[in-house]
């Protein structure tokens, strides 16, 4: 299967060409970059020299129709709004990784990106690529947008409570801890290593854009409206995302009464572990244990004192939450065991 990669030279970009290079059924032909046309790979991921031959190139809409027999766009957000139309009328399956085609209803767009949607059909077109959650859908999609990395870490941490209907709906706060990864390729003021180094700095305490995809899920798992308050902070390390979710309870429950929820609702799922230890120092979900890997670790506490569930959530948020669930969701679309090509552990140590 010839696969192609439209915006290879970012950070999800290089995820996507380092996963995709070591799997067993596909070919990565293109790799588009329109500042880098013309050089190596490795020029801008390091990590792929010895891996590939190939370059960036910048080619015409026709030549990577004819290059490619599966595309993924990993493009700025705005941007896959105005390519993804005229591959899809040919017939490519796609997965988008940007957050163009990742909320269902348009007036959303306008709400929280201030944007007016150019292409409203595809909205419903475009399957919400979480296998957790809609793997049915995922396998006869033939376009898939992947969930934002936070968006995926609260998802995954409150859809089994939610679905059981044992919180209060209007009363949900997600925190959320991220790496400067997170913040994509481009250099900023804020993402400076001088001022970016040793910080645990809150960026967006209210109205953070992922708010909406996890109200999105959550509520159509409820049957109902879910409200999510969400918070979230810069914190001192490259990869990962630690989601402290907080949730109150509509009535008692015991720690056993947690995992037969939890352990229900995802059964054998191959990526998701459960992650709650009596010893040692990891025993919570911490990012730093799933580096490099497609794995989402979720623990939980029941806080009796003020009726409250904290979950926690922990993924890399370049591969669980961007390039592994893309590749996840590929795999789906293409028949192929889900597993294939992202089978490898996290690093430890890091």
């Amino acid at each position: 299967m010839r696969v192609g990669i439209i915006g290879a030279s970012g950070y999800v970009g290089g995820e996507l060409l380092r996963l995709l290079l070591i799997h067993p059924q596909v070919e990565v032909t293109v790799a588009t970059s329109r500042s880098l046309s013309g050089d190596f790979l490795h020029r801008v991921h390091p990590n792929l020299r010895g891996m590939t031959k190939l370059k960036f190139t910048n080619p015409k809409p026709q030549e990577i129709i004819d290059a490619c027999d599966f595309l993924f766009t990993a493009t700025p957000h705005g941007t896959s709004a105005k390519i993804v139309p005229q591959f899809l009328e040919t017939g490519l399956k796609i997965v988008d990784t940007s957050a163009d085609f990742r909320l269902h209803n348009p007036d959303d767009y306008e709400k929280w990106y201030n944007l007016t949607h150019p292409c409203h059909e595809l909205l419903e077109k475009a399957v919400y690529g979480l296998p957790e959650l809609h793997r049915k859908e995922i396998r006869k999609a033939s376009f898939v947008a992947c969930p934002g990395c936070m968006a995926i870490s609260a998802i995954l941490a409150l859809a089994p409570v939610v679905k059981e209907g044992k919180v209060e709906k209007d009363k949900i706060v997600v925190d959320t801890k991220v790496g400067s990864s997170g913040s994509g390729a481009k250099p900023s003021l804020s993402t400076h290593h001088a001022e970016r180094y040793g910080v645990v700095r809150p960026y967006k305490p209210a109205g953070h854009r992922h708010t909406a995809e996890i109200e999105q899920e959550l509520s159509a798992l409820a049957g109902d409206g879910i409200k999510i308050s969400m918070s979230t902070h810069a914190v001192n390390m490259v990869r990962g995302i630690l989601a402290t979710c907080h949730a109150f309870l509509t009535s008692p429950w015991t720690i056993k009464d947690v995992w037969r929820c939890y352990r229900g609702f995802y059964g054998e799922e191959p990526f998701i572990r459960f992650v709650r230890d009596s010893k040692g120092v990891f025993r919570f979900p911490d990012p730093k244990t799933v580096v490099g890997s497609n794995y989402c670790d979720i623990g939980f506490e029941i806080d009796d004192h003020a009726n409250r569930l904290v979950v926690m959530s922990a993924i890399d948020n370049l591969v669980k939450g961007a390039a592994g669930t893309a590749v996840q969701c590929m795999n789906l679309m293409l028949g192929l065991d889900e597993q294939t090509g992202l089978e490898q552990p996290g690093l430890h140590p890091v």
